[in-house]
């Protein structure tokens, strides 16, 4: 069979049903059984009671590959021989386009977020993943996924991947509540607070050092899980895509798109932001925030836990808090709701020959929803990475956890209340508020509508196009051009096939 190469651009994230991509950096592969790449060793011919062979590729999102703990703890509760090939995630599509195109994917491919799996399509359509959905019925755990976060992960009506869960609403401020006491602020209501919070964090001398060497907001090369979409939402803007006069439009044609733009472009000239966010990677975001430069960081609250440990390193009299009910011009609030999953897992046919393998590639992923599996894979091994109290977990070691547990949390399939995994005990206060504002949230999340749709345009040409875009958002931010050359890269997104994906998407709406 002949394999397509997936061409995934490293400079563009976009959630939306119409492009997306991610950047990347150096890559390094995991090593070792973990710290490389596990090597299993040759078996038999599987038994009934042989440990089934499964090979699974994944992005890293930790600094150094785990070790071999939690592996040989899966591998005794699941019968099975475990290589995990872990690259980072900063290259991970790069590495994942490679593979593919080398025909060399394992039995289990992790895709890195929704932008990969829109990608990956065109491979699906092409024959070259199983079809999955009419096993399930067959796996009593793998059985309860939502079947709402299914739809939305289907090709052409058809399911092929498993998904991780994620919260769906999760967007948020989280600051530094000592500069803000300081400095007499209170948590920013509307995006005039807001504004007002960057400014007075980068001008007024919030850490006490008497130099001026401090910004108010920092931010990154990422239009989606950076700052932008979270203010885009508070600013009324849709998400992704948007119903004006009867059809559906994407985001960027909506006067609230412009106001955003207007807004960074005002944070970005005064000085209340890293001027550089289109060229800044997300460590590097995040270490402005964790060196005790920014005061802000809008995104995932929950990266609260991880922001604060690492802060406190740098500066332990530093204190964060989050919030996220910032009201736009109407004095509305809004959050840009994701459509229930992280990221998917898919079956290649190229290293899984017959259905009966792919019954024992699924048998392992159903007994990782067990609770026992799930809580070894989310929270690692009992006294050892994390204690129980009153049915939640704890953490021991943060960085313990961290190195030795988290790689195998960011693999986990279907959500909490499917898989019966303990919640967790906040490990600061601002962790715990997160936690109840991301299900506040959910009272103004606002729907992707053409999140379960499809556009052949858009899956031919909508990376491309989404560059475009991106690109035109970022020189308005800067300055180098101006609302009638953000006008024209409209028409240009039109011309070279936008126009064919609205009419694609609305003709699906329609029905």
């Amino acid at each position: 069979m002949k394999r397509k190469l997936v061409t995934i651009p490293l400079s563009v994230l976009l959630v939306s049903s119409f492009a997306l991509a991610a950047c990347g950096d150096k890559e390094t592969p995991a090593s070792s059984s973990a710290a490389t790449e596990t090597t299993a060793a040759a078996t038999p011919k599987p038994t009934d009671n042989t440990p089934t062979p499964i090979t699974i590729m994944a992005p890293l999102n930790t600094a150094q590959t785990p070790p071999d703990t939690i592996i040989k703890e899966l591998e005794k509760l699941t019968n099975t021989k475990l290589t995990y090939q872990f690259f980072p995630a900063d290259t991970y599509e790069e590495k994942l386009n490679t593979t593919f195109a080398t025909g060399a994917l394992p039995q289990a491919t992790y895709l890195k977020n929704q932008a990969t799996f829109i990608q990956m399509k065109s491979a699906i359509r092409d024959g070259q993943f199983w079809e999955i959905g009419p096993l399930l019925k067959d796996f009593p755990n793998l059985s309860k996924l939502k079947s709402t976060t299914n739809d939305n992960t289907k090709v052409d009506g058809k399911l092929y991947t498993l998904y991780r869960g994620v919260d769906i609403a999760r967007q948020g401020l989280i600051y530094r509540k000592d500069w803000a006491d300081k400095l007499g602020l209170k948590a920013p209501t509307n995006l005039d607070e807001l504004l007002a919070m960057a400014k007075a964090f980068t001008e007024n001398d919030p850490d006490g050092n008497g130099k001026k060497d401090t910004i108010g907001l920092t931010d990154r090369n990422d239009l989606i899980y950076g700052a932008f979409k979270t203010i885009a939402a508070w600013e009324g803007t849709p998400n992704n895509w948007g119903e004006k006069d009867g059809k559906l439009q994407p985001e960027f044609m909506f006067p609230q798109y412009v106001t955003t733009m207007d807004y960074f472009k005002k944070m970005r000239d005064g000085g209340y932001m890293n001027k550089d966010f289109a060229a800044t990677s997300k460590t590097d975001q995040q270490k402005l925030f964790t060196s005790g430069t920014a005061g802000m960081y809008i995104g995932a609250m929950t990266d609260v836990p991880t922001l604060n440990k690492d802060l406190v390193k740098n500066v332990p009299t530093a204190v964060v808090d989050v919030h996220s009910m910032v009201a736009g011009p109407d004095g509305k609030f809004a959050a840009w709701a994701l459509p229930g999953f992280a990221n998917v897992v898919l079956f290649p046919k190229s290293a899984i020959k017959t259905e009966a393998d792919l019954r024992k590639v699924l048998a392992f992923f159903d007994k990782m929803m067990t609770p026992e599996v799930a809580n070894m894979a989310n929270w690692g091994i009992k006294d050892v990475n994390y204690s129980v109290t009153d049915n939640k977990a704890k953490k021991l070691d943060d960085e313990k956890w961290t190195r030795e547990v988290k790689p195998f949390t960011d693999l986990a399939i279907g959500d909490e209340d499917t898989s019966g995994r303990y919640l967790g005990i906040p490990s600061i206060p601002a962790q715990g508020k997160a936690d109840e504002l991301k299900i506040a949230n959910l009272k103004f999340a606002v729907q992707d509508p053409t999140a379960a749709l499809d556009s052949k345009t858009n899956l031919e040409k909508g990376v491309q196009l989404q560059a475009v875009i991106v690109d035109a958002t970022n020189k308005y931010i800067y300055g180098t051009i101006d609302k009638a050359g953000f006008d024209k890269a409209i028409e240009d997104w039109k011309s070279r096939g936008g126009s064919k994906i609205m009419e694609e998407y609305n003709a699906q709406y329609k029905k």
